[in-house]
């Protein structure tokens, strides 16, 4: 079954080992933010340094594996149909709108809405790390300046996990206007056995 998280907003949920998560971008040019926490102990997380390292690439895709602080493997990416997903910059939050875009309202975010959805797994906003970055696209200089240019994901591009231990996993559909080229649009998601 292909659920949705509405525009802005995000979803928490417990996937088992040896199950797949299918990641769908339905109209093009969504990021979507997730991290994950072993369901069994959840001072153990997604780690982006860890990532890093081990797969010595800026870029994850199709191969690669999501580690966690503890230098275990989270999730294996089976398939990826974009090819742009990375760890280069953290969830937006209040305080990003604040200061990149000088906006003192209140604004969605997802760092908001990871920590608001795994509430229930009691999971609180200082254990919220580094998200993976599903379909963003961080461009760099050959000084090392980033700059976000508009997702190179199409409608219907998908991303596919398979979870190498039991997890609770938070997606959201993320809320920074760079990230989205500007707009707004649900990300869907399905549990495969």
């Amino acid at each position: 079954m292909v659920c949705e998280i509405k525009k802005q907003s995000g979803a928490a949920f417990s996937l088992k080992k040896g199950e797949k998560l299918k990641v769908i971008d339905p109209k093009g040019e969504q990021v979507s933010d997730m991290v994950l926490f072993n369901a069994h102990d959840t001072r153990e997380k997604i780690s982006s340094g860890k990532t890093l390292d081990f797969q010595e690439s800026l870029l994850i895709t199709k191969g690669d594996f999501l580690w966690s602080n503890r230098s275990n493997k989270m999730m294996k990416i089976l398939e990826d149909t974009n090819g742009r997903n990375d760890f280069l910059l953290a969830p937006c939050s209040p305080e990003t709108f604040q200061i990149m875009y000088d906006n003192s309202n209140y604004h969605p975010s997802c760092f908001e809405n990871l920590y608001v959805n795994l509430e229930k797994f009691k999971i609180e906003k200082d254990d919220i790390p580094t998200a993976f970055n599903i379909f963003m696209n961080v461009q760099w200089d050959n000084k090392g300046e980033l700059t976000v240019e508009a997702p190179l994901s199409k409608a219907g591009d998908y991303i596919v996990f398979e979870a190498l231990t039991d997890l609770i996993v938070a997606l959201t559909a993320c809320s920074a206007e760079d990230s989205n080229n500007g707009s707004f649009k649900p990300i869907h998601y399905e549990i495969l056995s």
